[in-house]
This record gives structure tokens, sequence and C-alpha cells, in this order.
């Protein structure tokens, strides 16, 4: 089985099929061992070995050296051994040359099926290898097939797969179809390896950009977050190192024609371009551009803000069924409550007029304590006396007071709300059984108004 132009076979596959030239050789290796004890039993002890020079597998058998010979497949006499080296010993290991030719047909199909498996399982490992790199980048390719609504692209050196969910909404797709789209994995399965590719991904509009816009790709401006919802809005933040560059400028091109070429890709999904800022209030404010921000309430603690606007503005900002605000939420990183002027000042009014209710509280106390951003009781029952002690005129035991009253006015308020709960569930279940009772009196009624028409009724045999 000697194959004396085995350097340039495996120069031509390791060439063609881009798999490793020592993954090859191992391959080749292996083959010759599987062979070698299908002919001569799993006992025997070989050693395979490829000769660069020749470009040649060498197999060579070794047996140890014995005065008595009780298993022929891996002994050898003293006697024998001598005559391959006459300084040998008992005990020692001698090596011979193994003629391949000599493995047999069956020998010889079992190490071709080794090959295949290893040249199978090496191509796979190259091509995750190398799409493993690649993940995060946009790739083309062509509709080979659809599979209950999951899409099957043709890679070239592999396959790819775009499951429904990953597809923009209304996209369709026929056999031959040219498609690009974002390599956001790649699993190695005993199958295969599986790239798996989207559409939707927030990073394939990050993507697109990159391609479309040069100076992203020259590092002068950066997108610093990206928000979608898929087919039909996104939102994405800028940044120049340049002064002198636009971000939002660069984006959108001559004409809009940059941004143009994105949203076309995307199926007409539109696309608001956000300057990012390093404040983020005025992040949010931006993010929710074209709505006029009155006012930013910051809760680092919660990463919160409540966001007011004026009544004309309120719509634009929460925008169709909440898009605006969510997207603008995404982008940022916080959680937006979104309110009209009219809402903030209903809820301020509320909140001052629940200060005025405690003890002790006069208008200044209450002005001062707003001041320091504690609006309503609630917000005093959670306070901490340190806290507190920083509003004029405040002390430790005032402090503690003011807590403990907030405290219990909170209390006694979900007091009553359960009351008030438990009665409406009393009456309601009152009423339940009283229109149950007028029911069955009815039912009854009527059964007795059955019978009483069927025995005052004529029978066809008593008429006659």
């Amino acid at each position: 089985m000697l194959i004396s132009d085995i350097k340039r076979v495996v120069e031509q596959v390791s060439k063609d099929k881009g798999i490793d030239r020592g993954v090859l050789i191992k391959a080749l290796e292996e083959a010759l061992k599987s062979a070698a004890r299908k002919k001569y039993g799993s006992k025997i002890d070989i050693e395979i070995q490829y000769n660069e020079e020749t470009g040649e597998i060498e197999v060579f058998q070794f047996k140890d050296v014995a005065e008595e010979i009780t298993e022929p497949d891996v002994q050898i006499s003293l006697e024998e051994g001598r005559k391959l080296d006459p300084d040998c010993e008992v005990g020692d290991s001698l090596g011979t040359k193994m003629d391949t030719t000599t493995f047999g047909r069956i020998a010889a199909q079992s190490a071709k099926q080794v090959i295949i498996q290893k040249m199978k399982d090496a191509e796979r490992d190259a091509v995750f290898s190398n799409f493993i790199e690649r993940k995060g980048e946009i790739i083309n390719g062509i509709v080979q097939r659809i599979d209950r609504g999951d899409i099957i692209i043709n890679l070239g050196s592999t396959e790819g797969i775009i499951h429904h969910r990953d597809l923009l909404p209304r996209e369709a797709y026929r056999r031959g179809d040219r498609i690009r789209a974002y390599i956001s994995d790649v699993r190695h399965d005993t199958r295969g390896p599986q790239i798996i590719l989207s559409r939707t991904h927030p990073e394939f509009l990050v993507s697109l950009f990159k391609t479309e816009v040069p100076e992203i790709s020259e590092g002068i401006v950066k997108i610093l977050g990206a928000s979608r919802e898929p087919g039909i809005r996104a939102k994405i933040a800028v940044s120049s190192n340049d002064s002198d560059i636009d971000p939002v400028g660069a984006c959108v091109g001559m004409k809009g024609s940059r941004v143009q070429n994105v949203v076309q890709e995307l199926r007409g999904e539109k696309i608001d371009i956000i300057p990012w800022h390093v404040d983020p209030a005025k992040f949010v404010c931006n993010a929710l551009a074209p709505a006029e921000i009155s006012r930013v309430i910051i809760d680092e603690e919660n990463q919160a803000m409540e966001v007011i606007v004026s009544d004309e503005f309120l719509s634009i900002a929460i925008g169709k069924r909440g898009q605006n605000v969510r997207l603008a939420s995404k982008l940022t990183g916080w959680h937006l409550d979104v309110k009209s002027d009219e809402q903030y000042k209903a809820v301020m009014k509320s909140g001052y007029e629940s200060l005025m209710s405690l003890p002790n509280v006069d208008k200044s106390m209450a002005d001062a304590l707003c001041e320091k951003g504690l609006f309503s009781v609630g917000e005093i029952s959670t306070a901490s006396v340190e806290d507190l002690i920083q509003v004029k005129g405040m002390d430790e035991e005032k402090a503690e007071k003011l807590i403990e009253a907030a405290i219990h006015i909170i209390s006694a308020n979900k007091t009553t709300d359960q009351t008030v709960r438990d009665d409406e569930e009393d009456r309601i279940l009152q009423n339940n059984d009283v229109d149950e009772t007028e029911r069955e009196g009815a039912f009854k009624e009527h059964l007795n108004g059955d019978d009483l028409d069927e025995k005052d009724t004529p029978s066809k045999d008593s008429e006659e």
C-alpha cells in the first residue's frame, strides 16, 4: 500500500479542501494502522512514520525478544532477533519494516474508509475555523431551498440557515435569489458546522453602515449603539473623533444616499441617526427627538429617567404604540417614563399636598423637602435619617418622627385600599348569591308552571 506520489496527493487535497497537511498525514497514518490490525489482529504493536523525503508512509512492527514464545504476534525468539540485530538481548524491542501490499483488500477498504471519514472531519473543522473568525460579518449567499419557513443559504464551502424569526416582516425569497445576512453564530454540530444568519440583528444594521460610510471603517465616526424593531424603525447613536466631521451628516451622505442604501437593504425600515452625548440626560433628549423635552428627572440607582414633555409633544415622544420611547430606552440603556407637563404638575401637586398632611410640616418645610428631591410622603417613608437631616431646619429627632409618620400614613392607606377592595369583592359575591337565588326560584316556578299546564291540558284519550 505504498504510495510513491503520496506527497503530491496530500498537497493537492490540502490545497483543494483547505485542510492542513499535518491533519491529512495523521489521517493516513491512522488508516494504515487500522488496516494492519485488520490483517494481523489487535495485539500487533506497530508504528507509522511519514517520510518527507520519499513521500511514503512506512509501517514498522515491533516485537519483544523472549526466551520462550507465548504470543507470536508480539514476541520474537532471541535467535531470530539476533539475525536482525546481533547485539540484541532478551527484553529488547525490535522493529521491522512491513510490506503494506500484504494488508489485503479488506484492510485496504478499511483504510480508505478511515481516510474518507478523517478528511470529512478535517474539512468540517476547517470550515468551522474559517467561519468562527468571520462571526459578526455580513456575508452574501444564494437561496438554496426553503424548509418550513427557514431559508437554507449556499455560502460556497458550506450552508447557512436563516430562521423564520430572523427574517424581516413580509420578506419573501425564492430559490436562486441572492441574499445578504449577518453571521450571528457559528456552532460546531455533529452533522457539521452550523452557520446561523440573521437579518434582524441590531449588528446587521451597524455592519451595513460600516460598508456604506468610509468614515466608520476609518475610525473617525463610531457607532455607539443600535436598537431595532426589524422592518419598521431603528435608531443608531453616532459620534465623531474629528470636530470638523458631523457624524450624523457622514452617515446620511450626500442627498441621503448612504442611509438610503441601508434603508433599501432593510426593506424600507426607517432609521433615526442620533448624535451620542456623554451626558445621559442629553443623550436621552437626542434619542427622543423630534419631541422637545421640558425637563428630565434622573434616578441613577434604578437606571431610570422621568422625561417631561409639553402636551403637544407627548404623542411624538411616545411614538406609535410606544415605539419611539421603547427604541430610545433600548438605545440609551435607561428605563424611560414619559409624561406630559399636565400629568407631571398633577403628580407634583398631589405629592406636595401629601407632604403638607404630615405633622409639623408647613409650607416652608414642604418647599425645603422638595428642594432636596423629596416630593411626597412615599419618598419620605423610604428615605433615611441621613437624607432628611440635609434639609434646612431638620434635626435627627425631627427626621425620625417624620419618617415614622410617613410610614404610618402609607400603611394606613394600604389598609384602607385593601378594605375597599374586600368590601367590593363581598358586594359582588352577595350580588352573585342573590342573582343565583333568583334564578333558582324562577327556574322552580317555571317547572311548576309546566307541571300545571301539563295536568290542566286534556289528553287526546279523554277527548275521545
